[in-house]
């Protein structure tokens, strides 16, 4: 008798904040506003979340399920730039709080996208193709581990950018 063993292969799993966290030396741009001003020995994780909450009225728990899913949605979008993706109204408030902090976004695509700068550029109309949920994959596929929940919450509903902007997400 003959016994085979299948090796197991283990995923990796990338955490969006200590990804997030990495870009702190590579920002150049409105140091003291970013590094250096009272309270800004936080990590550039707790800014984030810091800073959605304030614009935003929601707990922290959520806060950090968001901006992990934003980070992992913003990073998959500069690896698979041959790949239209979108993401939905709640993952979204995470993107826009991270593109809105531009010291930290210009470090972050200067980290993550080669140094080139990955724009925003979104159509008007949303589209109602599932192309949320086609997105959750490819954010799969990247090592991430999506909240199915946020995505879900949205799944039909996508606030895409245009694919025909040079370089957008």
């Amino acid at each position: 008798m003959t016994i085979m063993f299948e090796e197991s292969v283990a995923t990796a799993h990338r955490d969006p904040r200590a990804l997030l966290d990495a870009v702190r030396p590579h920002i150049r741009e409105c140091t003291y506003n970013v590094l250096e001003s009272p309270g800004s020995e936080i990590s550039l994780w707790e800014r984030e979340i810091r800073l959605m909450m304030r614009d935003n009225i929601m707990v922290r728990d959520m806060a950090e399920r968001i901006m992990a899913d934003a980070i992992a949605y913003t990073i998959t979008a500069m690896e698979r730039p041959e790949i239209h993706i979108g993401v939905g109204k709640i993952v979204d408030i995470g993107v826009h709080t991270l593109i809105l902090d531009t010291p930290v976004y210009f470090a972050f695509c200067e980290v993550y996208n080669g140094g080139k700068y990955k724009h925003h550029a979104p159509l008007i109309e949303r589209r109602h193709d599932g192309l949320v949920l086609r997105t959750v994959d490819v954010v799969r596929e990247q090592g991430f581990a999506p909240d199915e929940e946020l995505w879900a919450m949205d799944g039909a509903d996508c606030s895409p950018c245009d694919d025909k902007a040079p370089d957008s997400h």
